[in-house]
Order: C-alpha cells, then sequence, then structure tokens
C-alpha cells in the first residue's frame, strides 16, 4: 500500500484513478464541488474513491437530484462519509416522536416497522394503530422524517437519499402530537421500550423531542428511564435542542440525563469540505446538574427528508418537480392542468415563460424542495437520527459493544470545529468511518 497521503482524507493510502474513471467529468465534478482545487491527477485513496463513486452512481441515477453534473443536496451517508459495510443489518431502533408514517423507504423493499405504538392511547387495539399509522396527519411528519433520516432505504430516490442504517429495523413509539410532548409519555415510551427491547432486539433509542422542564436528573421521572433504559443495555440518542441562540440554552430531560449521547449539531454548508463547517444553534449546557452537554455533533442542517405524501405539500412539491422539467413550450399548459395546487402560481400561468421560471425557482427555494419525494430539513431532531444510524452501524460490526462503549467510541473518534468554544460542541463532529473501524477493533 502507498503511504503517501490522500488529497482529500489525508489518509495514507494515495493512488491514481482506476482507467476506467480517469475521463468522466461528472465524477471530478462531484469530487471538486466538495474539495476545491482537486485534480484527478492527484489521485485518492480506495475507501475515497468507492464512496465518491457509488454516491455518483446514485446521484446520475436519478436526474431530479443529479443534473448538468451538479446536485442539489448531498445524500447523508457521503456528507458523513459513513463506512458502507454496515448497514443496521439485525439491529432495531426504536423511535420516540409526535406521530409517524409507513413511509415507502421505510416499508419498501421491505416492510422494517416491526410495531407502532401509541403510548398516550394505552387501550388502542392493532387494528386502531395501524389504521392510526396509516392515514397522515399534522403529527406525522415529524417522526416520519426521523425515522427516515436514520433508517430509510431511499426507494423514493433510487437509493440516494437513504439513511446510514437502511437495513435497521425500526419500532416506532408515538408519544404525544404535533402540538405537544408530555414529559411523562415520553417517560413512558421509554418504559414502554426497555419492557420491549428482547422482543424486538432494541438495541438503540433515538428521542428527538424533549421533556417540558428543567429538573435534575437525580429526581426527574424522565431522566431516571434513560439512565435505565442505558442500564439495559440500550444506547440512547437524545437532540440536544435548538435553543442555541437564545438567552436561555438549556438541555431539557432526557437529553441532560449522564449516561444517554446528545447530540448537537453543525452546518456543513452542502459540503465536504471541512473548513466550511461552522456551528449550528445547538443547546448547550451546563446541565441544572452541571454536566457538559452535547457530547458530539451531527450535521443538522441541508439535511436530505422525505415529505409526507398526500399532502399539499407533496402536491406542490409534484407540481414543481413538473414545472421545472416541462420544456418551454409546454410550460403554460402544463400548469394549467393542475390548478388549485398553487395560487399563486394559477395566477402566472399567463405570463412569459421566463417568469413562470423564476417563480417556480422561488418556490422550489423558499419550500426547501429537492424533488416531488423529498426536501431538506435543518434542527437537532434531524442531528440526532444520523447518531443513532451510526450507532446501529456499530453495533452491526460488533454486537458486543455496551452503551457505555459506544459513547466512548463516538466521542474518541470525534474532530473538534476549530474556533467553537467546548461548551457548544463537546468532543465535536461525529465521523462515522472512525467509529466503525473502532467498533471494529474494540475487544
Amino acid at each position: 500500500m502507498s503511504h503517501e497521503l490522500c488529497p482529500l482524507c489525508g489518509r495514507t493510502g494515495k493512488q491514481p484513478l482506476p482507467a476506467t474513471a480517469q475521463t468522466e467529468e461528472s465524477l471530478f465534478f462531484l469530487i471538486q464541488s466538495n474539495e476545491p482545487g482537486w485534480q484527478p491527477e492527484q489521485g485518492l485513496c480506495q475507501p475515497c474513491f468507492d464512496l465518491f463513486r457509488g454516491a455518483h452512481d446514485r446521484l446520475k441515477a436519478n436526474p431530479k437530484i443529479f443534473h448538468n453534473h451538479r446536485y442539489r443536496i448531498l445524500p447523508t451517508p457521503l456528507r458523513v462519509g459513513a463506512d458502507e459495510r454496515f448497514t443496521g443489518r439485525g439491529i432495531t431502533i426504536a423511535f420516540l416522536d409526535s406521530g409517524f408514517f409507513p413511509h415507502p423507504d421505510l416499508i419498501e423493499p421491505r416492510n422494517r416497522i416491526l410495531r407502532y405504538v401509541n403510548i398516550t392511547a394505552p387501550h388502542q387495539t392493532d387494528q386502531q394503530a395501524s389504521a392510526e399509522i396509516n392515514h397522515p396527519n399534522d403529527s406525522s411528519w415529524h417522526g416520519m422524517m426521523t425515522s427516515v433520516v436514520a433508517a430509510g432505504s431511499g426507494y423514493l430516490s433510487s437509493g440516494t437519499y437513504r439513511g446510514l442504517a437502511c437495513d435497521a429495523n425500526v419500532v416506532l413509539v408515538k408519544s404525544g402530537s404535533a402540538q405537544r410532548i408530555l414529559h411523562d409519555d415520553i417517560r413512558r415510551g421509554l418504559d414502554w421500550v426497555i419492557k420491549h427491547r428482547q422482543q424486538y432486539n432494541i438495541r438503540v433509542v433515538n428521542l428527538s423531542c424533549a421533556g417540558d422542564y428543567e429538573e435534575s436528573y437525580l429526581t426527574d421521572g424522565l431522566s431516571q428511564a434513560a439512565e435505565r433504559a442505558v442500564k439495559e443495555g440500550l444506547v440512547v440518542v437524545c437532540a440536544a435542542g435548538n435553543a442555541g441562540n437564545s438567552e436561555n440554552p438549556a438541555i431539557l430531560p432526557p437529553a441532560s440525563a449522564p449516561s444517554v449521547i446528545t447530540v448537537g449539531g453543525f452546518n456543513d454548508r452542502n459540503t465536504l469540505e471541512l473548513a466550511d463547517n461552522s456551528p449550528y444553534h445547538s443547546s448547550y449546557g451546563p446541565t441544572i446538574d452541571g454536566l457538559q452537554k452535547p457530547e458530539i455533533l451531527a450535521p443538522s442542517i441541508w439535511l436530505a427528508a422525505p415529505i409526507l405524501p398526500d399532502t399539499p405539500t407533496a402536491a406542490e412539491a409534484r407540481l414543481y418537480d413538473l414545472l421545472q422539467d416541462a420544456p418551454d413550450s409546454e410550460l403554460r399548459d402544463a400548469l394549467k392542468m393542475h390548478p388549485g395546487i398553487d395560487p399563486q402560481l394559477d395566477a402566472a400561468s399567463d405570463l412569459p415563460v421566463y417568469l413562470i421560471r423564476q417563480l417556480v425557482s422561488i418556490k422550489v427555494h423558499d419550500a426547501n424542495v429537492i424533488s416531488g419525494s423529498y426536501k431538506h430539513v435543518d434542527g437537532t431532531s434531524f442531528a440526532a437520527p444520523i447518531v443513532s444510524s451510526v450507532v446501529a452501524q456499530m453495533l452491526e460490526a460488533n454486537p458486543r459493544l455496551t452503551p457505555q462503549q459506544v459513547k466512548r467510541i463516538l466521542i474518541d473518534t470525534a474532530i473538534r470545529l476549530d474556533g467553537v468554544e467546548a461548551n457548544r460542541q463537546g468532543w465535536g463532529t461525529i465521523i462515522p468511518s472512525r467509529a466503525v473501524e473502532r467498533a471494529l477493533q474494540y475487544q
């Protein structure tokens, strides 16, 4: 193996590009978009080549995302440098959230939803639960997105926008509604997960929700439930919250519990250039007990997430997609054939074509639309599922790992953001490939 350093990642093992790739301009563009100044003659290491080759092939398969050698939003596995040998096989992640929906990315090509339960309706029958999850409403959005960010197959994007744990099973625990998630309902959700952990082989719990108030973990029932979950062998991953720009950026339970992994966010600006990384407005400690939180950071903006089917937002996204693809000669007719979806576009149907295109571009930008099925989102609610998916990879690589060992590895393999105070970033940004490699070596 060569001892020369890869110009992209700094690892040893740099080698020339394979002959079959030396004329692929679109592959070069993708690499150069994320590593400005890189030239094909510089070469790169095999892991970096494999990562970009895989992402390039998936992007090319979806022309709505990769057009004229340009991409809109980077796939999460590429942006975090994932070890794609591991996809969470055999691991179950439990999600506690306001509601859920069986999105195609969770049920195709294989249904990986092992159980859905509404903790706020303890007497609900299986038939009622099935009817509830299959009829989307405002409460379905958040949990659908968090679960798909972690474990989605990317079915509606030809695999492009899949989660790192795209083969993991999921258990979905509705713990409230879009209007409010109660402190004690989250606790009841955790108690349910602890009770059923062996039945569904649950190893990871993702909480992209928080309690109502600060309280010491020594007396708070929710924090105690989180501590109990860790003692029972569950890796508990919590979003830090998004109050970092406020006067009180407090970390709320259960993220304030000492044994959980609390995840803050950073902004990678939709590139792979480390120099571009900047802090996100995550909540941070010290907690009411004087504990440093969060421990680690993950990307929390420009993240691809699914649009809830059969909603006005989904109809708008499909219309914008259709109009972007329509030739100039057919643009007005295409718009007139879909009235009532967007009143502003309806009113613009007789404008010059270039003005209609400008309006569509503004709509796409303002709605964060990537395609007819995905949009980009932000918040530590979506940073936490990325960490949960990495944990699933680690446990697939080494099922013997304890929650304490998983947390230690994530901390030890993280990289600090330059110029950001420690209390806002903990031990730094997650590096999934390093974490998985360390998990493989752990005795």
